[in-house]
């Protein structure tokens, strides 16, 4: 849309500006946002959504024009649009735009509804997308730290509230002591091979031995600052403190968008130049599954406070989404790509339902407050349900999909102990997503007031339910998408 408008007025841009338009176009209205916010009145300051989603958008638009790119760099090959990049970038305009509709209302009642909440949102954004399409260690690293930086400011954008500036110190400071040791280990790698693109990297780790003390030194640093980044054990405990203190519309974001980001970041590195040197790091990746599985499950399992129970789920679902990396295969790739996709709307749409439990002078996060919810919101029980089946992982919802792929991979590839682990959790998955929905269908509602879903919240529910049922049904399409994503060229490489 940009282009066009610049092409009327006769001014012609480079052709390796429309590779990142879709980041331009964030940009863009973020900074209006900015602009705009001081125009508007305090009732008036839903407009600052519409910019927002007005933005996400735009983006999405000249993101579907470079849908058929196959593996197109620019800048020097700093980054690369190819399918992986186009597929991660729809998860996180997605994400974006639930995040907003869920957040209008929210921040009415928390009276914090301010033009920058929004602007920070799309600049987190903008770092995701550089995230998925960077293919140098420095593009790579400043996308993190873009998305990072929003998201230390989001955490404890509710001033009046303790928990949510406790949630942002903590998760500055371990944010930062991650991403100073994954600077370390991005050093070592352009030490190693002098080059700073991931492909010429590969080349120099394959001709090195793979117990090169040096190799391993960057092994073992980047891979924990990358762990961190995705709440991986032992690397996780910031997760429960910083989704409890964050407004919950941006927790359900750092659970789903910064997930995935982190999880392309992962891809991108260990696909490409950690690939030569997989048997380094096979078993190490395995063990951090397992454990991430076992903390995260029974952890979940203790929890009272909602959104420190989806802390210790999101946890537990880093672990299933790694089986993949370990099995991989062509299955494990799909389905860790089907998996991300089916979680940013079960994960959005579980946090959605805490959002409708905020209320005057009720904060709403505990699982008590679910309490009769069957009858005070029929409508919202019935959701609920539906998004903690998913998460469990039973059909037919598209949660099950996600981990049949998984376990098909990891059995195809001989992996049968961690298919056995894997089966196993799902009983404790099972037992703390059903305590939930027991609050909310057999239990007393007491003197709990009927939660109201405003036009925005609607819509974001009615997205994420109408995903979860299709994929889970109908999920041939949802799968060959995702199958599609993970087979652009630097997978292709990988999996002859």
């Amino acid at each position: 849309m940009l282009q066009d408008l610049l092409g009327r007025i006769g001014m012609q841009l480079p052709k390796e500006f429309a590779l990142i338009l879709p980041q331009v176009q964030l940009g863009i209205f973020a900074l209006g946002i900015l602009l705009t916010d001081f125009l508007l009145d305090r009732k008036s300051r839903w407009w600052n959504a519409v910019l927002a989603l007005a933005g996400v958008g735009f983006s999405a638009k000249a993101l579907w024009n470079l849908r058929n790119l196959e593996d197109v760099s620019a800048y020097h090959s700093s980054i690369v649009v190819d399918p992986f990049a186009v597929f991660f970038g729809f998860l996180f305009l997605i994400s974006a735009a639930l995040v907003i509709l869920l957040s209008v209302r929210y921040l009415e009642i928390e009276d914090e509804h301010h033009g920058e909440f929004y602007a920070l949102l799309l600049f987190a954004t903008i770092g995701m997308m550089f995230l998925a399409s960077g293919s140098d260690l420095i593009t790579l690293f400043l996308g993190l730290e873009t998305m990072a930086l929003s998201f230390y400011v989001l955490t404890g954008f509710l001033r009046h509230r303790k928990t949510s500036n406790e949630g942002a110190v903590k998760y500055l400071l371990l944010g930062a002591f991650s991403s100073g040791i994954l600077a370390y280990g991005f050093s070592l790698m352009y030490g190693i091979a002098g080059s700073t693109n991931l492909a010429e990297i590969a080349k120099a780790y394959a001709s090195r031995s793979p117990g090169d003390p040096l190799v391993l030194i960057s092994l073992v640093t980047v891979s924990a600052g990358v762990f961190f980044k995705i709440a991986a054990v032992p690397f996780h405990m910031w997760a429960p403190d910083v989704y409890e203190g964050a407004p919950t519309s941006i927790t359900a974001s750092i659970s789903v968008a910064s997930k995935a980001a982190s999880f392309a970041l992962l891809l991108r590195i260990f696909c490409t130049a950690f690939w030569p040197i997989r048997p380094s790091w096979e078993m190490v990746v395995a063990g951090v599954a397992v454990a991430s599985m076992t903390i995260g499950n029974f952890g979940a399992i203790t929890q009272s406070n909602l959104k420190r129970l989806l802390a210790y789920s999101s946890i537990g679902h880093v672990g299933y989404m790694l089986l993949g990396l370990v099995a991989g295969t062509p299955d494990g790739f799909k389905g860790i790509a089907f998996y991300l996709l089916v979680y940013v709307f079960m994960n959005t749409g579980a946090f959605a339902i805490v959002i409708l439990l905020r209320r005057e002078g009720v904060i709403g996060e505990d699982i008590e407050d679910l309490n009769g919810l069957i009858s005070r919101r029929p409508v919202a029980a019935i959701l609920l349900l539906i998004f903690m089946l998913s998460l469990a992982g039973i059909p037919p919802t598209a949660g099950f999909i996600g981990k049949y792929f998984i376990f098909l991979s990891l059995i195809e590839t001989g992996h049968y102990v961690l298919a056995i682990f894997a089966a196993l959790y799902v009983a404790p998955a099972l037992y703390y997503y059903f305590r939930v929905v027991v609050h909310a269908w057999m239990r007393e509602p007491g003197g709990a007031a009927r939660p109201v879903i405003s036009l925005a919240q609607g819509v974001a529910l009615a997205a994420c339910t109408l995903f979860i049922l299709v994929a889970g049904l109908l999920p041939d399409r949802f799968i060959n998408f995702a199958g599609t994503t993970l087979q652009s060229q630097f997978l292709q490489m990988i999996l002859r």
